[in-house]
């Protein structure tokens, strides 16, 4: 058996646009997550979000998933050039 989750919420001006707070309760139950890529579909009554995919990592996830053995260390394998020669 599944919880509905339901609250009330006021369409808010965002820019040039409209916004609705996703609120945190609303997002753990969706399994929402910052980045993550979503469908905004005009459906009969409303509007449905479906996720499309997986989260977008932030740069300090990747950098924590970087690892130089796997991903090759340095970019440039040649010896000192230009001002990095003493």
């Amino acid at each position: 058996m599944s919880t509905t989750i339901s609250v009330d919420q006021t369409v808010q001006e965002w820019g040039n646009g409209l916004a609705v707070r996703i609120t945190a309760p609303v997002a753990k139950a969706a399994r929402f997550t910052r980045g993550l890529p979503i469908k905004v579909e005009v459906v009969d009554g409303g509007v449905f979000l479906r996720t499309v995919g997986k989260p977008k990592l932030t740069l300090a996830q990747k950098l924590k998933a970087f690892d130089p053995d796997i991903h090759g260390g340095e970019v440039m394998v040649s010896g000192r050039v230009g001002a990095e020669v003493f």
